[in-house]
């Protein structure tokens, strides 16, 4: 499999880490996504939506993080929930993660870091950071007495939701004001394998 990625996608990252914990062999693509790598004719060509990740078996192409981890899912037989009760309720976290949850941080790290400072808008920062401290405390709350979002075992509900949160760059998030976050991030970094972003695909901030 060959997953067209950029280290700082924490969407991608959903895709890549599912697939190293699950031990599929796959390949990063690297895409150029800060100099307009995601809007070239070639990546187009690949994925109308003009998005990382993109997940590339043979014939079938697949965008969208929350399809590639079904996929994945349907592939390997992990990561999907036990029952389908179980099922449903992954599926109903990474549809919360994607609207409410990564989406939004992925906003806000975006605003904060990437983008120049003298295009940042401190109105548009706050919005966001709202809504992402909104989601924190559902999250949090979620965790209280659980070691994973669904069931007894990691899940894709975990895999989309710790997307973003191993990123150290600064998007107001300290994990020492959410302790049950912060147990649930220890327990997925303290799987077999498991890997940071930038260890599994390469960065693609200039000079970085």
């Amino acid at each position: 499999m060959k997953l067209y990625c950029f280290g700082e996608s924490g969407h991608s990252y959903k895709a890549a880490l599912a697939m190293t914990l699950a031990g599929v062999d796959w390949e990063p693509v690297w895409v150029d996504f800060f100099r307009g790598g995601a809007r070239s004719p070639e990546f187009l060509a690949v994925n109308e939506m003009g998005e990382c990740p993109v997940l590339v078996d043979g014939d079938v192409t697949l965008a969208q993080s929350g399809v590639i981890l079904d996929y994945l899912t349907e592939k390997t037989g992990k990561f999907g929930g036990s029952t389908p009760d179980g099922r449903r309720e992954v599926l109903r976290w990474v549809l919360w993660d994607n609207h409410k949850f990564s989406s939004q941080i992925g906003m806000l790290r975006f605003q904060m870091n990437f983008l120049p400072a003298e295009k940042r808008s401190a109105d548009v920062v706050a919005f966001i950071a709202g809504r992402v401290k909104s989601a924190f405390k559902t999250l949090e709350t979620h965790l209280q007495g659980r070691d994973w979002i669904v069931g007894d075992a990691l899940t894709n509900a975990d895999l989309s939701c710790c997307s973003y949160l191993f990123y150290t760059e600064d998007f107001g998030f300290d994990r020492s004001e959410y302790p049950n976050i912060d147990r649930w991030l220890d327990n997925i970094s303290a799987l077999p394998g498991w890997k940071h972003p930038y260890e599994l695909m390469r960065r693609a901030l200039p000079d970085a």
